[in-house]
Parts: structure tokens; C-alpha cells; sequence
């Protein structure tokens, strides 16, 4: 036989559910989100990689390997990834030789995390958008 409960203690499972279910809520977002910057952060370290690749050999330009790296980050899904977020040095010394530096910042925004972590706390920072970098240096060839 089923035991009904108090109104009291109703009232309670209610009360902990409400505050329960957003911190729940934001630990789950928080883990998509964090997941979401990590692979955007691998795919802008493999963009200034590949970008080093092109910078190293000889006759290359820069035009050249910022295209390069944006067409990267374009197939690595970020879609709004321009030329100007690429810098380009490709006479920088490394001891007895030069070499080639390429470095990437790119604005990444959270897309939900910063909402649900405001039904938390109204006044959070929590998921403001971040600025990401990479950069690769590699050897000149010759």
C-alpha cells in the first residue's frame, strides 16, 4: 500500500527540484560548451600548423598562406574565419637558422553557456566570449 505524502514534504521534492535542476542544467551545458572551444581550439592549432607548412617553403607568400589557413578553419566548421585573424612572420630567427612563425586569434563565442549560467547567478560572467590563439613555428627550408 502507497504511503501519500504530507503537503509539506511535497513541497520540499518541489523546492529541491527547482534548485537542483538549473545547476544540473549548467553542468551539462558547460560540458558541450567546454567540449565545443576544445575541438575549436585543435582545429585553429592544425590551421596554424598547416599554415607553417606552406610559410616555410620557398617563393610563398603571405596572401598565400593565410588562404591556407582560413580554407582550414573553414573546413574545421568555423565558418567566420577571415585573413585578418591570421599573422604571418616568416623571418623569424631560430638560433643559427630562420624560421617561419604563424599565429591565429580567433573570437569564440559561447553559445549557451552564458545564458544558463545567468538562471543561476543573473550577474555571471560565465561563458563570455574568449579570445583563442595558436601559433606554429617551423624551419625554413634552404
Amino acid at each position: 500500500m502507497r504511503k501519500k505524502l504530507a503537503k509539506n514534504q511535497r513541497g520540499a521534492a518541489l523546492i529541491e527540484a527547482a534548485v537542483t535542476i538549473p545547476i544540473i542544467l549548467l553542468i551539462s551545458v558547460a560540458i558541450f560548451e567546454f567540449g565545443r572551444a576544445y575541438q575549436t581550439w585543435q582545429v585553429l592549432t592544425n590551421a596554424a600548423r598547416e599554415g607553417a607548412r606552406v610559410a616555410i617553403l620557398a617563393g610563398t607568400t603571405q596572401d598565400q598562406v593565410k588562404a591556407t589557413v582560413v580554407n582550414y578553419m573553414n573546413i574545421g566548421q568555423l565558418s567566420d574565419a577571415s585573413p585578418d585573424q591570421v599573422s604571418v612572420d616568416q623571418n623569424v630567427t631560430l638560433g643559427a637558422t630562420t624560421g617561419s612563425q604563424v599565429t591565429i586569434s580567433y573570437p569564440f563565442q559561447f553559445i549557451v553557456l552564458n545564458p544558463v549560467a545567468r538562471l543561476v547567478d543573473r550577474t555571471s560572467s560565465a561563458g563570455a566570449p574568449i579570445t583563442m590563439s595558436a601559433v606554429a613555428v617551423m624551419r625554413n627550408e634552404g
